[in-house]
């Protein structure tokens, strides 16, 4: 798939993803994990690393886990940043690693971001047409995750004021790992609310493990995650008023 930016040329996807993840300041080492080799081959065409896995990782936690297995070295932190996030600021994943480096306790972090009425009408939205929407989340006071859903939690009712909207977290589909953790979590099978849910991050709440929240500020730029075709226009439209070509 390719995405039109200021300047209006189609650009493949993983580009769009590689380009915004080599932003990222403080990184050793960005590498596209894949089992496509059409992917592989338009990474190694850009100039960019990547490695091959086996087409049987169910998830992205699963392709790390085995991508860092086939890469060798000694990394403190694992970032899984996916394919489809490329609009996530570089700073969601700075504060995420930095979350993570300060708490010896935490294993697993992944960002969230407060919504905004535009943001959350957009979540109605995609829910009313039956289309996959964002991911929102909920979190105890020491912000360790209590669930991840595809609807909208806690519930609002259809009169919610701007105060209750405000408590919605949109959930961002980046994540932060200790080896440790990615090697455990290749040793569980799927459980019923990652398989009905199809959020692989419920995996390590199935099995008691803490998955820390860590809420970061959008900044005012626009952040979508490209689930459906009608994603597309919004995101170019984005891309085209971060004067990204």
């Amino acid at each position: 798939m390719g995405l039109r930016g200021a300047a209006g040329k189609p650009s493949p996807l993983i580009r769009r993803s590689w380009d915004a993840a080599v932003s990222v300041r403080g990184i050793d080492r960005v590498v596209v994990a894949t089992d496509d080799v059409k992917i592989f081959n338009t990474v190694k065409g850009f100039g960019g690393e990547a490695v091959m896995t086996s087409e049987h990782c169910q998830n992205g936690t699963e392709r790390c886990a085995e991508a860092l297995a086939a890469l060798g070295g000694d990394y403190d932190i694992v970032v899984n940043f996916q394919g489809d996030a490329l609009l996530t600021p570089p700073w969601f994943v700075e504060n995420l690693v930095a979350a993570l480096q300060a708490d010896p306790g935490a294993a697993v972090a992944t960002p969230v971001l407060r919504c905004t009425p535009e943001a959350l009408a957009g979540f109605r939205n995609d829910l009313t047409h039956g289309r996959v929407g964002a991911t929102t989340a909920v979190f105890d006071a020491r912000h360790n995750a209590l669930y991840f859903s595809k609807e909208i939690i806690p519930h609002l009712g259809p009169n919610a004021d701007v105060v209750e909207t405000a408590e919605v977290f949109h959930h961002v589909g980046v994540y932060a790992y200790r080896p440790a953790a990615l090697a455990q979590y290749q040793t569980w099978t799927a459980g019923p609310l990652e398989r009905r849910e199809g959020l692989e991050q419920l995996r390590f709440l199935e099995n008691g493990h803490m998955v820390k929240c860590v809420e970061v500020n959008g900044k005012g730029r626009t952040f979508w995650e490209l689930n459906n075709p009608e994603d597309v226009p919004l995101i170019e439209a984005a891309l085209k008023a971060l004067a990204i070509e």
